[in-house]
């Protein structure tokens, strides 16, 4: 399968123009055979078509990473390959802002699914369904040294956080601002950013003391920053409970229960292991897909 790709904005992972990749080249993941079966599955529009619109909010590596205006890449690229190559048809990535667009555009019918992975939470139920093929789990990026003693949630008060605008790290982050306040500690400077690349820049430069994000991309962005950044908080839950990301369609969508059934049969076949253990995402896997697992 040849991915077309339509990219309406981008970023890359640093501004040093450097896009060597960690984990990114030295597992080759196979080429998958068509499942007739699955294929026959398909809503009839998708078939017609003989594609699939994912969208995404730009680069949040390792899973998605837009390089300018034609490539994506990273695990998710390569599951949405497989999944492409199994159900028998192409998958157009598009890149738009924030999680509030991809929802409304989903729920207008502009886009099938969002390979994602996208935190599944159960408010967020409400208005999309989850095939869960990660679990994550969230710490603070911050600069070699850690010289702000930042060693979980409840050591930020008075401290500048930066934190992806919409997504669930900011509203842990906003709530833990107000349990700051109403303790008689320094309220966090919460700094919202449109992109993970644009986060973890904060933090090297100063203007930020930590990035509070999933673990899988900030360990990529440590693992990139040639020494100058390490994880913090790793032992704590941070605000959180078990946390499940997947693909996300809109609810009720005829697409689930075959998206589903894909991602199990590339567990089976090994390829999703293939795939997480190119990008250094062992931590991350799951043992098998699941729909809505966040309760």
């Amino acid at each position: 399968m040849s991915a077309a790709l339509t990219l309406t904005a981008g970023c890359t992972v640093d501004e040093s123009g450097d896009k060597d990749e960690p984990g990114g080249d030295s597992i080759e993941v196979k080429k998958q055979e068509l499942n007739q079966k699955l294929h026959d599955q398909l809503p009839d529009k998708i078939k017609d078509a003989g594609s699939v619109t994912s969208v995404n909010t730009g680069s949040f590596p390792p899973y998605t990473i837009v390089d300018g205006e034609n490539k994506v890449t990273g695990a998710s690229a390569d599951l949405a390959e497989a999944m492409g190559q199994m159900l028998g048809v192409d998958v157009e990535h598009q890149t738009i802002d924030g999680l509030a667009s991809v929802l409304t555009g989903m729920e207008a019918g502009r886009y099938d699914l969002s390979i994602g992975p996208t935190g599944d939470f159960p408010e967020r139920q409400e208005q999309a369904t989850f095939i869960d093929w990660v679990q994550e789990y969230v710490v603070f990026a911050v600069q070699k040294g850690n010289p702000q003693d930042i060693d979980g949630l409840d050591t930020t008060c008075g401290r500048k956080i930066a934190v992806q605008a919409g997504g669930s790290a900011e509203s842990v982050i906003k709530e833990q601002s107000s349990t700051c306040e109403n303790g008689g500690k320094e309220s966090i400077e919460v700094q919202s950013y449109k992109d993970q690349p644009s986060a973890i820049l904060s933090v090297q430069s100063g203007r930020a003391d930590a990035f509070f994000s999933s673990r899988a991309p900030l360990t990529y962005f440590v693992n990139d920053s040639g020494g100058k950044l390490e994880l913090v908080g790793t032992e704590d839950k941070n605000g959180f409970d078990d946390l499940y990301q997947g693909i996300m369609v809109p609810k009720d969508s005829e697409m689930t229960d075959v998206l589903l059934a894909c991602l199990e049969e590339l567990h089976a076949n090994g390829t999703y292991d293939a795939i997480m253990d190119k990008w250094d995402l062992d931590a991350n896997k799951l043992d098998t897909p699941g729909i809505n697992l966040a309760k």
